[in-house]
Order: C-alpha cells, then sequence, then structure tokens
C-alpha cells in the first residue's frame, strides 16, 4: 500500500493507490475504522482509490507512520478492552435494558423468572467452563459464539408477546446462559490481564463504563417506543430493535485482537498463550475449589447478582408505569457508570500501597451498602407483595416519583461499585492471562448460581421485606472476607516490579510458542530483543 500526494491544482487531492494485489476488506475495514475510534486522524480530503497502478513519476510517497499510528493503537489495551466493552454494550448491555424493565417487559414475571432461572442455572456451569473453554478455543470463536444466543434470548420475548407459552422463553434463557458464561469469563480474562498494575481500576472503570452506556441506551429504547402506549407490557418493535443492536455486537468479536499480540502501557507484552488442553484445564478449573483465595471470594461473587431479582422485579416494575420503568433503566445504568469510574479512580490512586487501596475500598463501600439498604428498607416498609401501591408515573405522580427514583439510582450506584471492586480484587491476584480467565470463569459461575436461586425465591413469592434483608445480609458478610483476602493475597508490587515480572513470564518456557519475538522495554537500560523460546 502506498500513501502519495499528487500533484494537483489547488484544492490539493490525498490519494491512496492500492496497489495489486489489494487487501481483503475486512483488514482493510479494521486499520481504516478502528484505527480511527483507536485516535487516529483521517483527513477530511482523504479520497481511496483502488488501483493496479504503480506510483508514477508525478507522486512523492508519503510517510508510513500513518498506518503504523493506527496499528499501535489497535494493539494497545486502551482500544481492546474499548472494543470489547462496546461488544458488551451491544449484547448484555441490552439484555441489561431489557431485564432491568422487569419481568422482562411482560405483564407477568413468571416466564422472565423462568427463563432467567435457567439461564443462570446454565450460566453457573459455564461460567466455571468458560475460562478453559476460552483458554482451548481462544477469544474469536468463544466470543462469537457466546453472544449469538443474546439475538434468540430477546427473539423469544417477542414470540412470547403472540404466544403466551413458556416453553421456548426457558430454552432460550438456558441458551443464553451457556453463551453468556463463555463471553463473560474471556471478557473478564481481558479486561485484568491487559492493563499494568497502576492501571487495572482505570481500565476496569473504562470497560464498565461503555458496557453501562448499553444500558443507557437500551433504557432509552422502551421509553420512546412505549412513550404513548397503554398496554402494560412492552411492544414488538422494542424487541426488535435490541435483536439488531445484538447482532451487531455479536459481529464486533471478529475485529478483537489476538491476546498475544496486545502490548501493554510499560511495553511488555501480555502472557504468551499456547492454547491450552482439555485435560489440563478441567484439572485446573477443579482446583479452585480448594484455592484458599476463591473461597474466601465466594460469598461476594454469590452477592454480586443476587441482588438484580429483587430490584428489577420488586422496586422497578412493581412501582412504576411501563414508561417510566424505561426511564428508570437509563439512570439505573447511567449511575453504574459514574460507581465504575469512581471506584476505579479510588483504587488507582487513593494510596501508593495496593493493599491500602484495597482496605479504602471495601471500608467505603461497606459504609455505602448501610445506607443504601437502610433507604431501601425504609421504602419497603411502605408496601408488599400483598399490598401494592398504585403504579408511580415519572410524569403523573409529582413528588411521589422522587424517592424512589433516587432510591433506584442509587442501587445502581452500588452495584458497579462493587463488582469493580471484585474484579480489581480478582485482577491483583495474578497477570497470568490463563489464570485469570479461570478466576473470573469461577467468579461469573458462582455468581450465575446465586442468581439462578434469587429467580427462584421470587417465583415462590417470597415476601419483598424478606428478599431485601437477604440480600443486605448477604453483602455485608462479604466485606470482612474481602478484608481478610486483601490482606494475605495481595502484595504491594510497583509498575517497575511488574513490569520485570511481565518480562519473565514471557521468557518462561511453556507460556510461548515458535520463534516469536517480543520488545522487552528495561527501564534502566535499552531496549533489548529477545526471542521467546
Amino acid at each position: 500500500t502506498t500513501l502519495r500526494r499528487s500533484r494537483c491544482p489547488a484544492p490539493l487531492t490525498k490519494t491512496l493507490t492500492l496497489l495489486t494485489p489489494p487487501p481483503s476488506p475486512s483488514h482493510f475495514f479494521c486499520v481504516h475504522f478502528f484505527g480511527v475510534l483507536g485516535g487516529g486522524v483521517i483527513p477530511s480530503k482523504l479520497i481511496l482509490q483502488v488501483s493496479a497502478m504503480g506510483a508514477d513519476s508525478s507522486s512523492v510517497p508519503l510517510s508510513s507512520s500513518f498506518i503504523t499510528s493506527l496499528r499501535k493503537r489497535y494493539y494497545t489495551p486502551f482500544f481492546q478492552i474499548t472494543l470489547i466493552g462496546l461488544v458488551c454494550f451491544c449484547c448484555p448491555g441490552m439484555f441489561n435494558a431489557l431485564n432491568g424493565m422487569g419481568a422482562g417487559g411482560q405483564i407477568s414475571s413468571s416466564a422472565a423468572n423462568n427463563a432467567n432461572t435457567a439461564l443462570y442455572a446454565t450460566f453457573a456451569v459455564f461460567g466455571l467452563l468458560g475460562g478453559g473453554i476460552y483458554n482451548i478455543l481462544g477469544p474469536h470463536v468463544t466470543l462469537l459464539f457466546g453472544c449469538s444466543f443474546y439475538v434468540l434470548y430477546v427473539g423469544s420475548f417477542l414470540y412470547y408477546n403472540h404466544h403466551t407459552e413458556q416453553t421456548f422463553v426457558i430454552v432460550a434463557g438456558a441458551l443464553l446462559g451457556l453463551g453468556a458464561g463463555l463471553l463473560w469469563a474471556g471478557q473478564g480474562a481481558m479486561m485484568t490481564a491487559y492493563p499494568t498494575e497502576d492501571r487495572k481500576g482505570m481500565y476496569i472503570s473504562l470497560f464498565w463504563t461503555v458496557f453501562n452506556l448499553g444500558g443507557v441506551v437500551g433504557g432509552f429504547i422502551p421509553f420512546a417506543l412505549n412513550y404513548h402506549s397503554s398496554f402494560a407490557r412492552v411492544n414488538d418493535g422494542t424487541y426488535i430493535a435490541f435483536m439488531i443492536i445484538m447482532s451487531i455486537g455479536a459481529l464486533l468479536t471478529l475485529a478483537l485482537a489476538s491476546p498475544h499480540k496486545v502490548i501493554r502501557d510499560d511495553g511488555s507484552r501480555v502472557t504468551l498463550v499456547r492454547y491450552s488442553r482439555v485435560s489440563l484445564e478441567v484439572w485446573e478449573i477443579l482446583k479452585l475449589f480448594a484455592d484458599w483465595k476463591m473461597l474466601l471470594l465466594v460469598p461476594a461473587c454469590w452477592a454480586s447478582n443476587y441482588f438484580y431479582t429483587y430490584q428489577f422485579n420488586n422496586v422497578n416494575d412493581a412501582l412504576f408505569t411501563v414508561r417510566t420503568r424505561g426511564l428508570n433503566n437509563v439512570f439505573y445504568w447511567g449511575a453504574q457508570m459514574v460507581g465504575s469510574i469512581s471506584m476505579g479512580y479510588l483504587l488507582d490512586h487513593c494510596s501508593r500501597s495496593r493493599r491500602r487501596r484495597g482496605y479504602v475500598g471495601v471500608t467505603l463501600l461497606a459504609i455505602l451498602s448501610i445506607a443504601i439498604w437502610g433507604g431501601g428498607l425504609a421504602n419497603q416498609l411502605r408496601y408488599s407483595r400483598n399490598k401494592p401501591q398504585p403504579k408511580i408515573d415519572f410524569k403523573d405522580s409529582g413528588s411521589k416519583y422522587g424517592g424512589p427514583f433516587v432510591l433506584y439510582f442509587c442501587y445502581g450506584l452500588l452495584d458497579s461499585m462493587y463488582q469493580t471492586l471484585c474484579y480489581w480484587v480478582i485482577g491483583v491476584l495474578t497477570d497470568n492471562l490463563q489464570t485469570l480467565s479461570r478466576y473470573s470463569g469461577f467468579y461469573k459461575g458462582v455468581q450465575s448460581a446465586g442468581a439462578a436461586v434469587a429467580w427462584q425465591v421470587d417465583e415462590h413469592n417470597v415476601s419483598f421485606l424478606s428478599e431485601l434483608i437477604l440480600n443486605w445480609g448477604l453483602m455485608t458478610f462479604s466485606f470482612p472476607l474481602l478484608l481478610i483476602l486483601i490482606s494475605l493475597a495481595v502484595k504491594d508490587t510497583t509498575p517497575s516490579q511488574q513490569h520485570h515480572e511481565s518480562a519473565f513470564q514471557k521468557e518462561a518456557p511453556g507460556n510461548a510458542e515458535g520463534k516469536d519475538e517480543a520488545d522487552v522495554k528495561d527501564k534502566s537500560g535499552p531496549v533489548e530483543k529477545r526471542s521467546a523460546p
């Protein structure tokens, strides 16, 4: 490819001549489109011409540094984590927007409760196995396969709008649990392994912000499409819009870079991975149940999605009209963006000691938990499952809307801060990509098992007050165990030490394959070219 400037009268025309054979359209699209997203600037008068002609004597070649710059940006953690965030914006983000409506946008919560039980039951299994599957198949196959089931799940609710038969919805939920387990295990491995030690909080909050922007945009969809509707369920157009956006997300997984090509901000590479064997992955996953670090994390994993059932069904669905539920979702997921950014910044910058940062994060979250769940208790005492209140509308109910709205916003804030802290703790336990994929899979597996129980608890008509107390108790119980885990397992390494550990891992036998070469930057000396064994 030659970038050249033609000697033409003003205005000067810039021409890109692609010499034969031309690159594939998909490769050119990735370099051009994603290069722009990564920060490259395309001149406004750039014209793309495909030509079989070579450069003639009237052209002056331009520097190839522009293309090189695009490639460098493409392989940065910032770009790759933003890209996986966009994938989750389109798939889990839209799923959250639909689920956050309560009852899956339907009148009765029965179908959604049963579908979510099937979903999280299979999610618990494949979330646990997902890390091993990711290590065997790699990111592209794993994530594309996982994302495809989100479309099917929303399609099942479109079907349910016309045929009130739960079988299809429940089967689609079970299949989505399989796909979501694969997606989140891969996402967790990338999000925690790509950043350097001093930027883990920033990149976790970056992902969480982009991902939850999907819930914000998804909240506007039912709000806008059902604004003048008098029905108690969402219309067909809402489900169709979600399906289109989810399909785009599935295709975006193909644009992700291979992990071993990603270069961290300090110049080190992610641990080079030779994809694993099935027998090894099964053994390593089983060992997690005897790992004391994972056992201390179990209560936090269980609690981290358990409260969704209560918040979506027994607060948003129980108190508000359809259009107001959509509007509430916009602010619920918007609060998650604020919470993840705040907690990520705190975990990166509140102290030079990594262990002390963890202590501060857990302590702050415990205080916020008491305040927010205490406010939830005060609100819950006003109504019950057997004594429902008239539905609140943001436009027609006046001041009655303010208090429950602020509470629901705070629930979203607490959720994102809690999960950001959990991912940060997982991320500081190790930098090895294979290990982190298993840790992330364990986290999502236990989390989903808890969610499956929560949806069935609600299906069996347990009182709203009992569900609130259970949620509050589970989260509170996890805080002292997180403090113990941080005290015993988190080490106060500096960024420079982290860099040397990464370089050692890259050269260690079994972490590399073939004759790949990597630039290892030594801060105390010149750059060396070393061959990975």
